[in-house]
């Protein structure tokens, strides 16, 4: 598998020859290139690196700190962490970047470099071009023996990241202790099995259930929190007779949310609950991406205020959260982002958030899902071969359907009655992705049907042209 190379990193999977996947040398490679970059701009730089609890973690955290060491870098290592945790240690230690090792939702056999700026936040755009560039060039010169970076190690931000959540002034942790909350948690033996346990402790819950809390990389199912994955936590939510359920992915930016009855509340509705919530305490506007539900759109006009659309891509939602001053914003695959805690998506105050929100209501979680618009959204991918131009794919789909509003700032998403559809190359792995939302799962899916049957078309088509 050729590696991935984007604004959400550097993503391969792990074992072949050199040059295919993520290898030790490819880690080298663009960690020293990044060491590069962020020295551009001080002469002596710190570097935080964390990373996700998956089997070739050590591997890969052994290689990435080292070579920034070679490169006259100081290296914190905060070990077992999250990516929001990683993303607030940049900042609270003052450090010139940060490296997460994760490839968030993909399956064991991958891993990835996160890459962070001093902001604490991914790479931008510009950020990105500039670093690739050094790395394609590959003109790197090696710290001499008396300036190689030092090593320390640092096991105590996730503690430090809780306690931030819990100075939120929107984090009511009387509610919340009042509600006697059952709450039972997946998650799938990575480092939320950390985390969750003591941010909910923290917040006063009365009993909490684990299920794969081992942070040893045995994912027990596809680490991807989608409803198919979630068939053991909607039972044990069940079984416990728990008030919520909650699973996070291995890097713990993603939460899905399971109704007391084992009911999917729906990742695309954990955004949407957090905002009303905070939309109910604090005005402004919200963010969220292209591929995210227009239940989000509504929420925000129903306090009055605006809501804005951006390309895929936490970068690209947390500018536009910027450039329009929003209160909350993040996407539809569970990434909540809230700046008054920092420019991430974080499941961990996601869960706070929504905590708060549930105790306040004082109704139980699947009424309070039913207070939400319902739409509904059809999934879908086709494998792009190396031999698709993928832009000219969505450049004549843009062209057959330009009779209605088409949005081309992130691949094509076309606007019909009642709905929307969304054709994109995604971010981390070599497939098109198809989103298409309606008022009812019957016709999402016709939606997203059409759609699928007209890429398949056009590769025929452009195949036989060729």
């Amino acid at each position: 598998m050729p590696l991935i190379k984007s604004i959400s990193g550097i993503r391969g999977t792990i074992g072949g020859k050199a040059g295919e996947g993520l290898s030790p040398l490819e880690v080298i490679k663009f960690t020293s290139a990044f060491a590069a970059f962020i020295a551009e701009s001080k002469s002596k730089c710190k570097v935080v690196v964390g990373r996700d609890a998956r089997i070739s973690g050590d591997m890969v955290n052994r290689l990435v700190c080292g070579t920034l060491m070679s490169m006259g870098i100081d290296v914190v290592d905060i070990g077992l962490t999250t990516t929001p945790t990683a993303e607030i240690a940049v900042i609270e230690l003052k450090a010139q970047g940060g490296i997460i090792i994760t490839a968030s939702h993909n399956p064991r056999n991958w891993n990835a470099l996160k890459l962070l700026n001093a902001r604490g936040e991914f790479l931008t755009n510009q950020e990105a071009a500039d670093f690739l560039k050094i790395a394609e060039k590959g003109d790197l010169t090696y710290a001499e023996v008396n300036n190689l970076g030092l090593y320390s190690v640092n096991d105590t931000l996730i503690d430090l990241h809780i306690e931030k959540i819990l100075k939120l002034p929107l984090i009511d942790t009387e509610a919340i202790k009042k509600a006697r909350f059952n709450i039972t948690i997946d998650c799938v033996n990575s480092t939320g099995g950390i985390a969750l346990p003591r941010l909910l402790k923290a917040l006063g819950v009365a009993e909490i259930n684990e299920l794969y809390c081992v942070p040893d990389g045995k994912f027990p199912h596809n680490p991807e929190p989608l409803p198919e994955n979630l068939g053991a936590l909607a039972e044990s939510v069940v079984k416990n007779k728990s008030h919520v359920g909650f699973v996070v992915d291995p890097d713990v930016d993603r939460l899905a949310i399971v109704c007391e009855d084992g009911e999917m509340f729906g990742e695309e509705y954990t955004l949407v609950s957090v905002a009303d919530y905070v939309l109910s305490q604090t005005p402004g506007n919200t963010v969220s991406n292209l591929s995210s539900t227009s239940a989000l759109r509504d929420i925000t006009g129903k306090y009055g205020h605006k809501y804005f659309t951006s390309a895929v891509g936490e970068v690209n939602v947390v500018e536009v959260m910027k450039n329009n001053q929003a209160v909350i914003g993040g996407e539809g695959n569970g990434g909540v982002i809230f700046p008054p805690l920092h420019y991430g998506r974080d499941a961990l105050a996601g869960i706070a958030l929504f905590l708060s929100h549930l105790a306040k209501s004082k109704c139980s979680c699947s009424t309070l899902r039913a207070k939400y618009p319902d739409y509904f959204i059809s999934k879908n991918k086709i494998e792009a071969g190396t031999d698709v131009d993928i832009y000219e794919i969505l450049n004549q789909i843009k062209e057959k359907y330009k009779s209605h509003p088409v949005n081309t700032s992130d691949g094509v998403r076309i606007d019909i009655e009642n709905g929307w559809v969304h054709l994109r190359r995604s971010n981390t792995e070599p497939i098109i992705r198809i989103y298409a939302e309606s008022d009812s799962m019957i016709k999402a899916e016709t939606l997203a049907k059409k759609l699928l049957d007209d890429i398949r078309e056009l590769i025929n088509s452009n195949s036989s042209d060729d």
